[in-house]
């Protein structure tokens, strides 16, 4: 082997840069043309450079070169975006005897993703020598062979190509030789020996030359062979081919066996000289040798090996035939095989990686793979079409010459589809057509474009109160249908405020799974629901969160016992009652009215009486709560009757409270009245404004009785004025007022129970000794708190002095008239169904004179003491409040007056 130049790539590289479009992604092709056998290292070209990419960016751009060579020829350095050779190349290794070689190359850049084809055509350098298959030939010719006479040398072979390959072949001088160079189809060239002159055995028996190979390589590189030729006896008649040169088809991957040619040779000698056997010429190529035989006593040439179109189109096949006599003389034929295609190939189909996965947020039309196919048939069955399924979001478009790219059709969603399975199909257009499948897998990357999910719209949840500080009360999930981070889920509480306090010290949440939890004990009595809002927040870059209410019900337990509100012990001692002993059975004695700050069942309450003096005197209504007697006092009855109430309430466990009531028995009711506030006072919850009316009453008590007592006497003087005459008495004289109080435990504010209209009655008369008579009549309606019963609770009063005020309690019916020793009659007549108003006037001469009327559908009370005839109703806002006039005696005043 001659010493190697050294190759100066200055000139020598050529780079050629064709540009393309497939779709909005650029294509290019660019060509190198490098030496073989250069070291590990060696420049091949700036490809960042020529592709005038940014260096800088090559690593963060992912930027790489896929080969479909079985070795890594050919690297990049992303520092500076040189080619270099990784592995020495050798063209024969990788081409063969192939008169161009290339590297093919994709050069694949992402972000955005960009594709370019590199073609490195690899350059044969003169490193193989030409060579003989050996090293010496023997040739025998008989000396009667005539000048012109062609005799077929071994070929010498060289691997080099082009003008490195085999160029001609030189003789060593002599006298009766020379040599003939042809060249076959493929462009290889073999020798002929050519007689020149008669040979005489006589005269020399042997002939011995040097057969020289010549290369056209730099420098050149020669091989040689020695030739020896002996002389034989004269041979009348040697053996004729009927052609020279023979021509078949023979279709490739013929089976072994298969007869391409029968050749046919005629020797007019008789015996052995005229026996003709064949073989193959000296100089056929080994590789013929390997696929074909030559039958030696019929001439038949078959099929010994794998013939393929693609490795070879046609053969060449040299074939001598000579008789069995002695000096016998070989002549010789040339075969040429032309081998058929036949669709036997395949498509091959190579997948350039890229883009995966592939964002889900990646615009139509962006490149996921390059895909290169090959067919190594010619024709049509070597022409390949791909195609994919329809069912998928992409589409395949041919790019360059046998390669396409996989754009996608449509945006993605990772959320219905996370990966693809796409089925690529390459087809020929031979017949039968021959395909490849191979399998794509595309993964769907995900973005952040899924805000959390609670699982429910709004949750409502329900805690019993008292409960322990750090109590679950719910857990709120949410989901998330993006993947990693972007789907992992925080919980929080919006900021806000409950009953004034911030809602975080009420509950507080775990932001890993949404567990809540109270952070106090709640009181039903204080707080019964409030409302929070919890949010769930991704961890994707930008967050997404959505947010749900939970409505917390705060639910009730009997934690609550009882409270009485009346009768109430007066200073400190025990509630006293007095009861006229000529009351019937069935007397409202008092009535006990509790309540229970509870809810629902828990503050259903019931009355028994826990103890009593006599035990069947008195009867206390299980859910009313009103003391009523048995039966009549006896003389021997005690006069003091101590009773023990038991109120219970209907919680479980249930809670109870008791009160003591002491029941005065008398004869008849005093004049002064010590519990007549008890009576007139309705019970009192703990409310916001009866606790302003009786500070307030207490404050402006003496101020407010001074107002009444002139207001009344204008009043008084007014009316007498405006009845024409009719004279009314002074504030001085005695005034009998009869009006109805009932007290309601159902209301939280000390009201009057309004009256609801009746049937008018036989009135029982009560004689009064005051200068004024003033009668009432109406049917009382109480409801119960628990159970709606009716109650009616009438009284009397009387005054002994400026007003004498007198309680009797009468049946349903019963309507209480009032009778004064003056002038002036007042009479209030109710009617069913309909309320009138009518005040009637002694004019001095027993007439009467009607001042005014009005009906409507209403209740009544009692009427005001300073306006008269307006009705205290509750519909008008209207309500009664009992004022101090003097020390002993109590007048009703409406609000508004």
């Amino acid at each position: 082997m001659l010493p190697r130049r050294r190759w100066t790539l200055t000139g020598q590289v050529v780079c050629l840069l064709l540009c393309a479009c497939a779709l909005d992604q650029v294509l290019a092709q660019i060509r190198y043309s490098v030496p073989e056998e250069l070291e590990h290292g060696a420049f091949v070209g700036n490809i960042a450079e020529d592709l005038g990419l940014d260096v800088a960016k090559l690593s963060s751009r992912r930027f790489r070169i896929v080969s479909g060579a079985r070795k890594q020829y050919l690297e990049v350095n992303l520092e500076n975006g040189i080619l270099f050779v990784n592995e020495k190349i050798d063209r024969e290794e990788l081409c063969e005897q192939s008169l161009v070689c290339f590297l093919h190359l994709q050069v694949v850049i992402e972000n955005p993703l960009e594709l370019y084809r590199v073609e490195v055509e690899i350059l044969d350098v003169n490193d193989n020598a030409p060579s003989f298959p050996w090293s010496e030939f023997n040739l025998e010719i008989t000396e009667s062979a005539a000048p012109g006479s062609r005799f077929p040398l071994e070929s010498a072979q060289d691997l080099d190509v082009g003008s490195n390959s085999l160029r001609s072949y030189l003789l060593s001088a002599n006298q009766h030789f020379v040599l003939d160079i042809q060249t076959r189809n493929d462009g290889s060239k073999f020798a002929e020996l050519v007689l020149q002159s008669p040979l005489d055995r006589e005269q020399q028996k042997t002939h011995e030359m040097v057969l020289t190979a010549v290369d056209g390589g730099s420098p050149l590189r020669s091989g040689t062979a020695q030739i020896t030729v002996t002389v034989l006896d004269a041979n009348d008649n040697v053996p004729v081919f009927d052609r020279s040169v023979y021509r078949v088809s023979l279709v490739e991957n013929a089976p072994r066996g298969t007869l391409v040619l029968k050749l046919n040779a005629t020797d007019l000698d008789e015996g052995a000289n005229g026996e003709i056997t064949y073989s193959f010429s000296g100089h056929a190529p080994p590789k013929v040798r390997e696929l074909f035989s030559v039958d030696s006593h019929s001439g038949e040439i078959r099929v010994k090996g794998i013939v393929d179109y693609e490795r070879a189109s046609v053969y060449e096949l040299y074939v001598q035939a000579k008789d069995k006599g002695p000096s016998a003389v070989a002549v010789h034929c040339k075969v040429l095989v032309d081998i058929l295609d036949v669709n036997d190939n395949a498509p091959e189909v190579i997948l350039t990686s890229v883009s995966t996965p592939v964002q889900e947020d990646a615009p139509p039309g962006t490149v996921i793979a390059v895909i290169s196919v090959m067919d190594r048939d010619s024709g049509e069955n070597g022409a390949v079409d791909c195609q994919i399924p329809g069912n998928v979001p992409f589409q395949l478009h041919s790019s360059f010459k046998n390669y396409y790219t996989l754009v996608t059709s449509e945006f993605l969603d990772r959320e219905s589809v996370s990966e693809y399975n796409i089925s690529l199909t390459a087809r020929d257009l031979g017949s039968p057509p021959l395909s490849t499948r191979k399998t794509i897998l595309v993964q769907v990357s995900d973005i952040n474009d899924n805000p959390p999910r609670f699982i429910q719209p709004s949750y409502t949840v329900y805690v019993t109160e008292n409960n322990a500080p750090g109590a679950s009360i719910c857990s709120v999930t949410a989901f998330d249908p993006d993947s990693n981070q972007n789907a992992y889920l925080s919980y929080s509480i919006f900021d806000g405020q409950i009953q004034g306090m911030p809602v975080s010290t009420y509950v507080s949440i775990n932001s890993d799974n949404g567990n809540t939890y109270a952070l106090r004990s709640f009181d039903y009595e204080q707080l019964r629901n409030f409302q929070i809002r919890v949010q769930a927040q991704d961890a994707g870059f930008p967050p997404l969160s959505s947010n749900v209410t939970v409505n917390v019900f705060v639910l009730d337990q009997n934690d609550n016992a009882p409270v009485i509100l009346s009768p109430l012990p007066r200073n400190g001692s025990v509630a006293t009652e007095m009861v006229p002993r000529s009351v019937d059975a069935g007397y409202l004695v008092a009535k006990i009215t509790a309540l229970d700050a509870d809810a629902g069942q828990n503050s259903r309450l019931s009355y028994q009486m826990l103890q009593a003096t006599d035990p069947g005197l008195f009867s206390v209504a299980l859910y009313t709560g009103e003391i009523r007697t048995i039966r009549r006092f006896l003389d021997k009855d005690a006069i003091r009757q101590r009773l023990v109430i038991l109120v219970k309430d209907n919680g479980q466990p249930p809670l109870s409270t008791t009160v003591s009531i002491i029941l005065s028995v008398v004869d008849s009711v005093p004049e002064s009245l010590s519990d007549f506030g008890d009576l007139s006072l309705s019970p009192q919850p703990p409310s916001n404004l009866a606790l302003y009316l009786i500070v307030s009453l207490s404050t402006v008590s003496l101020i407010f009785l001074v107002a009444i007592i002139v207001l009344a006497a204008v009043k008084c003087y007014k009316d007498r004025d405006s009845l024409g005459g009719y004279a009314l008495s002074s504030l001085g004289a005695a005034c009998s007022y009869c009006y109805k109080v009932c007290l309601t435990p159902e209301s939280a504010k000390s009201d009057f129970m309004f009256l609801k209209p009746c049937s008018p009655g036989t009135p029982r008369n009560n004689a009064a000794r005051g200068a004024d008579n003033l009668a009432l009549s109406s049917q009382s309606r109480c409801s119960s708190v628990n159970n709606g019963a009716t109650t009616p609770n009438e009284v009397k009063l009387h005054s002994l002095s400026f007003l004498n005020i007198n309680l009797h309690r009468h049946s349903l019916s019963t309507v209480y008239q009032g009778h004064a020793h003056t002038h002036t009659q007042g009479n209030y007549p109710v009617h069913n169904g309909t309320r009138t108003r009518t005040g009637f006037f002694h004019n001095g001469a027993g007439g009467m004179k009607a001042l005014g009327s009005e009906q409507e559908q209403m209740e009544t009370c009692c009427a005001c003491r300073f306006c008269h005839f307006a009705l205290i109703e509750r519909e008008r806002g209207r309500k009664c409040v009992c004022v101090c006039v003097r020390a002993r005696a109590r007048v009703c005043v409406c609000v508004f007056c």
